[in-house]
């Protein structure tokens, strides 16, 4: 049997202020900080041996992986960071307060562009590319994107990067957002477009997984934090 780890980051200044954040780059709050330690100690007490860390280029995924990984005591771990793994882009609701948008748009509008699988927010006019990108090509950079297109991006690095490494015995730890975490969580799962709407991952909350020699899912546990 072999473990998979998942882990969303702990609260951002987005989650604070209650904004659109996608792939802008903002830090944990103090809050946030606390609860990846926390975190951090809860999957500190199954004392598992990881092979290996994934996370995105953003910061508060970062962040939370090194808390953790301090937490757990395994801070020489190698890690991998991948923009396949950033969050979710919103688009033009980037930065936008979340209950504004219900004012401009419509409730049943907004549930529909967070929660559904398939539709995306307004799109940008134009990507916006940061240094954090500047070594590979522009058309990564999305304009907007819907969980399916999150889920398009984030397969391939499952595939080649993390699914290896379960077969080959090491636990893996991952370390990403709440949208690119259900995107995988779905596939694992095989959970329908419309039943995905129903799933949740909350802020440092350690989903374990323990698999079998196929990574069929043999059973799942959320930590108590």
């Amino acid at each position: 049997m072999v473990k998979l780890v998942l882990i969303r980051h702990g609260e951002s200044a987005a989650n604070f202020s209650n904004t659109y954040t996608g792939w802008s780059d903002v830090p944990l709050t103090a809050l946030g900080v606390q609860q990846a330690r926390t975190a951090g100690q809860a999957l500190a007490k199954l004392s598992l041996p990881f092979g290996h860390v994934h996370t995105s280029v953003l910061k508060r995924a970062i962040q939370t992986a090194y808390l953790v990984q301090e937490e757990i005591d395994q801070n020489w771990l190698p890690i991998t960071k991948s923009w396949r793994l950033n969050e979710r882009h919103y688009g033009a609701l980037r930065g936008l307060n979340k209950d504004k948008t219900r004012e401009l748009f419509g409730k049943a509008q907004v549930a529909s562009w967070r929660r559904s699988f398939s539709n995306r927010p307004p799109l940008l006019a134009q990507p916006r590319r940061s240094r954090a990108y500047q070594n590979f090509p522009v058309t990564i950079i999305p304009r907007g994107e819907s969980l399916q297109d999150a889920e398009r991006r984030l397969i391939p690095y499952w595939l080649d990067e993390i699914a290896p490494r379960l077969l080959a015995g090491k636990n893996q730890l991952v370390v990403a957002h709440g949208s690119t975490l259900r995107a995988l969580i779905k596939y694992l799962e095989q959970i329908s477009d419309a039943g995905i709407d129903q799933v949740e991952v909350a802020n440092a909350q350690p989903i374990v997984y323990t698999m079998d020699e196929r990574l069929g899912i043999v059973s799942k546990d959320i930590l108590p934090v």
